[in-house]
């Protein structure tokens, strides 16, 4: 327990730190689109590009993230917490090792099969196409490895709170890709991007082992799978694994339907998918990650309103800063698609539907970055299959979503089909965890959130009154003239939305520890 102590962060430090640091990467996320739009714009080799990250990203999140993120930080958190040391360090070895072995032969098996998997990535690619694909597969199964060593060093950071390094860790993977983009796509062409997420998965591991080993912990080859410690971890583990595997299987087959409508819609989605996880990441992710070991440990200790007023204060202030950027992110999305993408081979119609895509997807910002808070409430309650019941079924809503509105809308209903799905998938977490722990503290969140939604009209009409004025001052086709129409737009909006929340007092602007 002194040793929880010792390194336990207070929780909005935490989550300011990680927001800070998600603002870094995904600022530098958008440094990396733009330079991918402008070099190869949304044509075949982007697509190929995306679609050959399914199978890595199928290994991680089914292998590494769903042992890590659900079943080992509340187990590990419970030793320490038990001043258990020895325990935990045993456990963290044994778990390391066994991910590490089974990732390893799994990706030697995909890189030997993997031209004859690329009919199950995108049916809708040509022979040549399919080939740039696997090549590009094989040259990212090297990632899922680092990621390995990475997501176990930062589990350990996340349960002592150490937010530091475990969020520069993010920022050097986006730094790796970006030096793929400037040094190795001449020599490589787009083999040069699938390096750099190699280097930027090496960096992610390499900037966090220092920090791990000054808490304590020293490698140890052990594989002692009867430790009760990693029972635990992998009894927890396979329901959450099932649910990370079938949001693999929902972008899998969002992949599949855009390869089958129109060359460059894999590549429209991705990036429009990208620039609205830029707020999910700053606000929804950070908050959720900060606040996971203080959830775990008050389920460890039986502490219910802890729980609760850790879970309510922390929807509560997600909300606060999500909804008004939704809001902003709606009426500007066409000035930061331009901005962000419009150069070099990304052309209008490119531009055109990517904005009108991220138009969708901000009509359940608010949803989806809830979701890793809502998932992580039920993680730290050792419940891991609630969120793969829903899991399903929202991946089953996305799926016929997307089948049957992309026939219309083309790579647009894909778009609708993905918010239809979070919105849904939102609400039912609520609803069980609602009725497994009782009241959230309802009455706070609901006032919290009618109060956010009235200031955010008032601050979306202001911006959107600013955005029409600023358009007869401004020359509006170049970008100084763009940058500065959204940028006072933008700020207008935000100065009234926040000068309002501190005149009506709101208590999401209050830092308590």
């Amino acid at each position: 327990m002194k040793i929880f102590k010792k390194y336990k962060k207070l929780f909005y430090s935490g989550a300011l730190i990680l927001g800070i640091s998600s603002f870094i990467s995904r600022f530098l996320g958008l440094i990396r689109d733009r330079l991918f739009a402008e070099q190869f714009g949304a044509g075949i080799q982007l697509d190929a590009y995306y679609a050959a990250f399914r199978i890595p990203d199928f290994i991680f999140n089914l292998l590494i993230l769903g042992a890590l993120s659900s079943a080992f930080i509340p187990v590990f958190v419970d030793y320490i917490t038990k001043n258990k040391k020895k325990d935990a360090w045993h456990l963290a070895n044994s778990l390391l090792n066994i991910i590490l072995g089974i990732t390893i032969l799994i990706c030697i098996v995909i890189f030997i099969f993997a031209p004859r998997l690329m009919f199950l990535i995108a049916p809708g690619f040509s022979g040549p196409e399919k080939e740039l694909t696997a090549q590009l597969t094989r040259i990212m199964l090297l990632s899922p490895i680092f990621f390995g060593l990475s997501n176990v060093a930062g589990a350990i950071l996340n349960s002592f709170r150490r937010f530091f390094f475990y969020a520069l860790a993010p920022i050097m993977y986006n730094v790796g890709i970006i030096f793929g983009a400037l040094f190795l796509v001449k020599p490589y062409g787009v083999k040069g991007l699938a390096i750099g997420v190699v280097i930027g998965a090496f960096l992610h591991f390499i900037v966090q082992l220092p920090s791990v080993i000054k808490l304590g912990y020293r490698y140890r080859l052990v594989f002692d799978y009867a430790h009760s410690g990693v029972k635990r971890v992998v009894r927890l583990m396979i329901p959450a694994a099932i649910g990370l595997g079938m949001t693999q299987v929902n972008l899998w087959v969002i992949t599949v339907i855009a390869s089958l409508i129109s060359v460059g819609s894999i590549t429209i989605f991705n990036f429009a998918n990208n620039l609205q996880h830029f707020p999910i990441g700053i606000f929804g992710i950070s908050m959720a990650l900060a606040a996971f070991p203080r959830l775990a440990e008050a389920a460890s200790q039986k502490k219910s309103k802890l729980f609760k007023n850790t879970f309510s204060s922390t929807f509560s202030k997600i909300l606060f800063f999500v909804i008004p950027t939704s809001v902003f992110m709606l009426l500007l999305r066409a000035q930061i698609v331009r901005l962000v993408l419009g150069a070099g081979k990304f052309s209008w119609e490119d531009t055109y539907l990517t904005a009108q895509s991220l138009g969708l997807f901000t009509l359940s910002l608010f949803a989806q970055a809830l979701i890793p808070l809502l998932v992580r409430s039920f993680y730290s309650l050792q419940d891991t299959k609630t969120p793969v019941i829903i899991s399903v079924i929202s991946m089953i809503i996305n799926i016929a979503g997307g089948l049957i509105l992309s026939q219309s809308m083309g790579v647009l209903g894909l778009a609708l089909a993905f918010s239809i799905a979070a919105l849904i998938n939102m609400m039912l977490l609520t609803i069980v965890l609602r009725v497994r722990i009782g009241d959230l503290n309802d009455n706070e969140i609901v006032k919290s959130m009618v109060g956010v939604v009235l200031l955010a009209l008032v601050a979306g009409a202001v911006c959107y009154g600013l955005l029409y004025l600023l358009s007869w001052c401004v020359n509006m086709e170049s970008f100084v003239g763009l940058l500065l129409q959204a940028a006072g737009a933008f700020v207008g909006g935000t100065l009234v939305y926040l000068g309002l929340a501190w005149l009506f007092k709101f208590k999401e602007l209050q830092i308590k520890s």
